[in-house]
């Protein structure tokens, strides 16, 4: 093989060094024009790194008009906001957030709450605090009461109490007989009952004498019920604890004090066998002193105090509160009226 030697002038020498460096000119030249271009268009923001702009944004796939402005050219992202969150949209919460479909607490009023972001070195953190809003509840008293009241019996539509309910009780006491021919009545049996008729107290009582006529016809009272019964003594402790500041409610309610030693104030007191209102309801004289089986029958149209078993002193006390509840209203009125007069 024969080598070919070419000899180069010095004028072609340095005709070849020149066009390397003009065509590295040449493209510095472009790259300025289209830097130049880019930062008029508000790509760019001043002089980038070099290092920015050889990587670019490759990595992430995204051109300038994607990026953030923080992410082009910010040395450090902006300060988290309360809108701001790293987590992904629908990622748990690891705080344990309030459910919003909870059910709502014992409360009357419903209590409020509220998420608060709180960014703790560059991390943001979900902090739920509650700000519950506590009510007090207010004892009602006068007319405005609860409307659960059950009658036990129908009354007349519109019939309120004037009063606080929780302030009247109705009062039934069945006696038997001791002494010769059992004339002298001891107390055996004490029933009371709420204004809307529940049970608040009913026992045998057994008296302090022996018992001599138990007047079963009557009183309903047989010898088997006063084996176990209360005391006389302990029971009349009882009812009377029960029966101090109330509004009394009985049926010639002087025999049921008479047999418990007692005597109740007469601004507390409400005999139905004294009331001319109801003799007037149920069409009898208003003088007349009518029973309460009478009554019943006459304004309820209700069978009471039937039977060879005797009566029920709670069957009697309810009786005795549904006729008061009838004439609540006008009696009220009449004795406030009689006590300004006076």
């Amino acid at each position: 093989m024969s080598g070919i030697m070419i000899n180069l002038g010095p004028s072609d020498e340095s005709t070849l060094k020149k066009v390397p460096s003009e065509n590295g000119n040449n493209r510095h030249k472009q790259f300025l024009k289209k830097r130049r271009f880019l930062e008029r268009r508000g790509y760019l923001k001043g002089k980038q790194n070099k290092h920015n702009h050889k990587k670019g944004q490759s990595k992430q796939g995204h051109s300038h008009r994607d990026q953030t402005p923080w992410q082009n050219g910010a040395k450090h992202p902006p300060p988290p906001t309360a809108t701001h969150n790293r987590n992904p949209p629908h990622a748990p919460s690891r705080t344990g957030a309030t459910n919003s479909g909870s059910k709502p607490s014992a409360s009357t009023n419903s209590s409020a709450s509220l998420t608060v972001t709180v960014s703790n070195a560059g991390n943001l953190e979900r902090s739920h605090k509650p700000i519950i809003a506590k009510s007090t509840t207010s004892t009602t008293t006068g007319s405005s009461v609860s409307n659960s009241h059950k009658p036990t019996a129908a009354l007349p539509s519109g019939s309120k109490s004037v009063g606080n309910p929780t302030k009247y009780l109705a009062i039934d006491c069945e006696m038997v007989g001791t002494g010769p021919k059992g004339r002298v009545s001891q107390l055996a049996r004490c029933s009371i009952v709420s204004y809307e008729g529940d049970v608040v107290y009913d026992k045998f009582i057994k008296p302090c004498v022996p018992v001599t006529d138990y007047r079963t016809r009557w009183s309903g009272i047989r010898w088997s019920d006063l084996v176990k019964a209360t005391p006389y003594t302990e029971a009349r402790k009882e009812i009377l604890r029960l029966l101090v500041g109330k509004v009394v409610i009985g049926h010639a309610v002087h025999n049921d004090f008479k047999v418990l030693g007692y005597v109740h104030p007469a601004a507390l007191t409400r005999d139905t066998s004294r009331i001319p209102l109801l003799n007037q309801k149920a069409g009898f004289p208003q003088t007349e002193c009518a029973s309460l089986k009478r009554l019943t029958k006459a304004i309820f149209n209700r069978d009471i105090q039937t039977g060879k078993k005797g009566h029920s002193s709670v069957e009697d006390a309810k009786a005795t509160m549904e006729l008061y509840r009838v004439v609540e209203a006008e009696w009220e009125r009449s004795l406030a009226s009689k006590s300004q007069a006076s």
